[in-house]
């Protein structure tokens, strides 16, 4: 078959979570076509060197310096509707000038078309909302199932059992008729078995949107430069080049291959990253997330919960 993968662009977790799906269509035989824009698009162009790429921009948005998201996701909000319905149309004119068997659309809400079987990708089925706005939970939810329904399947990334990895987000309420759990997904899947690289004592994955994520490493930078343990930064920005500088103690680098990733991870005697849920996903599969130190970004919600619930 021949399938286009749409990941959405909110930091590399949309786009990292896709691997092992197109790992698997491509060891069965598919032909897997992937629109992507920004990090996204360079860093699955890295991991899939010889597939084909369509450039094609997800909705525009930034988040707030400040510990509340909730200005900055309303002035979002007409960047977001203009994306989705730009998306829909987009996928229409493909689909009529070329032939694919499968669409499947990682939180992309607008990567549906009845002429051809649609997949939507989501662990987030209700969405936490900051607690001023708790009553909207219900009809955010009812409204996000509203486009869910729209495709023919919707994939949860996750166990059906004992709440899973992402707990309230995608079992609390009961599942649209087309919805499916799939197990976890994670690109360090079979790499459990790497061997160590001990070189550094604290490893942190930098990754997000801005300006959160660069705050995030300016505050790692400060908080670590005067001590004396090793670390290494790796700051979510895959480039044609890897880039490399050292600060004191801390070396920095724009990116690691996936080997190299899960070297100094299993390695380490410290992992900090954010509380995104492919993060969280990608420890699970190490068995790393009990020495991991989550930090949620300030006003993400959905973080901030995922923070309580795996936090030690």
């Amino acid at each position: 078959m021949k399938i286009l993968i749409a990941p959405l662009n909110w930091g590399l977790g949309h786009a990292t979570r896709c691997v092992p799906i197109i790992r698997k269509l491509t060891e069965e035989g598919h032909e897997p076509v992937i629109a992507a824009d920004g990090y996204p698009l360079t860093f699955l162009k890295q991991e899939f060197p010889t597939l084909r790429f369509i450039e094609f921009p997800s909705y525009s948005v930034y988040y707030a310096a400040g510990k509340s998201q909730v200005g900055a996701m309303l002035f979002n909000l007409p960047n977001i509707i203009t994306g989705i319905i730009r998306e829909h149309f987009w996928l229409r004119d493909l689909v009529r000038n070329e032939h694919f068997d499968q669409v499947i659309s990682d939180n992309r809400f607008g990567m549906w078309n009845h002429r051809v079987h649609s997949v939507y990708i989501t662990h987030q089925l209700m969405v936490k909302m900051p607690e001023n706005l708790k009553f909207l939970e219900l009809f955010v939810h009812r409204f996000h199932k509203a486009f869910i329904k729209q495709y023919d399947e919707c994939w949860i990334p996750d166990r059906a059992e004992n709440g899973g990895l992402s707990g309230d987000l995608a079992h609390k309420y009961p599942l649209p008729h087309n919805a499916k759990f799939i197990g976890t997904l994670s690109r360090f899947q079979g790499l459990g078995n790497t061997k160590p690289d001990t070189n550094y004592e604290v490893v942190a994955v930098i990754s997000g949107v801005e300006p959160q994520r660069t705050i995030f490493e300016e505050n790692l930078l400060l908080e670590y430069r005067n001590k004396n343990e090793r670390m290494l930064i790796v700051q979510g920005q895959p480039q044609t080049e890897k880039i490399s500088k050292q600060i004191g103690n801390i070396t920095l680098v724009s990116h690691l291959p996936d080997a190299e990733l899960v070297a100094v991870i299993l390695g380490s005697k410290k992992i900090i990253c954010r509380s995104g849920y492919s993060s969280i996903m990608d420890l699970d599969a190490l068995n790393c997330l009990s020495k991991a130190e989550l930090i949620p970004t300030p006003g993400q919600t959905e973080q901030e919960y995922l923070y309580s619930v795996h936090s030690l």
